[in-house]
């Protein structure tokens, strides 16, 4: 390492003003800032209290709190691949190279294009390339399937940096997640695809299979038909050893997208980022307890077997965790206010359901709802700040 940062240190001058490679700067302190901290300080004078941590490392904790549902997602698409093709002798480390070799393309192609992208805008903009490309690198692969066509992937993440990001003035100024903007963009311009043939890509005679490799558990519960128990046909609908119980749902052990099945490895990723401050925890708790109540009030209402699925099978079933967790905490595009994050979360939760149960056409509600609260963020933090004025003008003139 040591030789490493003399060599950064050696060529950085052709990188400065009037060095040979000056256009070039940012993308220079974009490379050497992700790896060291950097040596510059908040001021010359004074006392200045300031940890190691800057924007970069506040991302990079981001990335790792993903490294459980991307690793178990890579065994997931592998367990799911052999189990649908009928293969029961596949040990661990075949389900897992086989998981691996279908995401990790994924993931290079995300980071290449979006670090491509971002890279171009800062050289063409002359201003430092932004850190959010790190996670969003991540986020993209993570919530969609594992068969996506890698050129689609690029075309997403090209979409959402520069409509979802640079248009707006690039990195802390967006109003959507960049990640749900690249997939929002891969719903809506290639369905199929987004919830194809997620489990038998690349195998022969694939098709023998194609009729159940999208009957995600979400889908299966919502055409449960009129009459019978949601938790009834989930369990029914079982196949290659593969069960759609509540405790399968939680560890991950169902088809899905790459990094949204096991609501464990999520929470592990929660536990880091809100240990170290990163994310808000009112907000993830905000999203569960929304959607917990709504699926309560659904259930006292039921007149359709979706309506009556138990409330806690929501917080479980599709993405909806991943999205509380990862999504709806960015903090760019959530609220700021310490009420308004509970409300934002609050509503996060509880449009999710209404989406999933009264919206046939789209049984997940996790993505839309997040984009539509990151729209109303700003609003509900400005009637936070308002209230708290009057609060404290009448406590003033008392």
């Amino acid at each position: 390492m040591k030789f490493l940062r003399e060599k950064l240190d050696n060529i950085k001058p052709d990188f400065e003003k009037g060095g040979k490679y000056e256009k070039f700067h940012y993308l220079f302190e974009a490379v050497d800032t992700i790896l060291y901290v950097p040596k510059e300080v908040t001021g010359s004078k004074g006392v200045q209290v300031k940890d190691a941590n800057d924007l970069k490392r506040l991302m990079m904790t981001v990335v790792i709190a993903l490294v459980p549902a991307l690793l178990f997602g890579m065994y997931n698409v592998g367990y799911q691949h052999y189990a649908a093709t009928g293969v029961t002798d596949a040990s661990f480390g075949d389900m897992f190279i086989y998981g691996a070799i279908q995401v990790l393309p994924i993931v290079l192609v995300a980071y290449a294009v979006g670090g491509m992208v971002e890279g171009t805008f800062s050289v063409l903009r002359k201003h430092p390339l932004a850190e959010g490309f790190l996670v969003t690198g991540m986020l993209v692969p993570l919530c969609i399937p594992a068969s996506i066509p890698l050129w689609q992937v690029a075309v997403a993440m090209i979409f959402a940096v520069v409509l979802g990001v640079e248009v707006f003035g690039g990195v802390g100024t967006n109003v959507l997640n960049v990640a749900l903007t690249a997939r929002a963009f891969l719903y809506f311009a290639y369905p199929t695809d987004i919830s194809g043939n997620v489990w038998t890509s690349g195998i022969e005679g694939a098709n023998l299979v194609e009729g159940f490799t999208g009957a995600t558990p979400l889908a299966i519960a919502n055409a449960t038909p009129a009459g019978e128990s949601v938790v009834a046909t989930l369990e029914a609908s079982s196949y290659g050893g593969i069960n759609f119980g509540f405790m399968d749902m939680f560890l991950g052990f169902i088809p899905g997208s790459i990094g949204e099945t096991s609501t464990l490895a999520i929470l592990l990723g929660a536990i880091l980022l809100i240990a170290t401050g990163v994310a808000s925890w009112r907000i993830m708790v905000g999203v569960f307890g929304g959607a917990y109540l709504t699926g309560l009030l659904l259930n006292a209402l039921a007149v359709n077997a979706y309506m009556g699925m138990p409330a806690h099978y929501h917080l479980v079933i599709g993405g909806l965790a991943f999205g509380a967790v990862f999504m709806a905490t960015d903090p760019v595009t959530a609220a700021h206010t310490t009420t308004g994050k509970w409300v934002y979360g609050i509503l996060i939760g509880v449009l999710t359901v209404i989406i999933r149960v009264f919206n046939p056409a789209y049984p997940e509600g996790i993505m839309l709802a997040i984009l539509l609260m990151n729209v109303f963020a700003p609003l509900i933090d400005h009637y936070v700040v308002e209230s708290n004025k009057k609060m404290r003008l009448k406590r003033a003139t008392v």
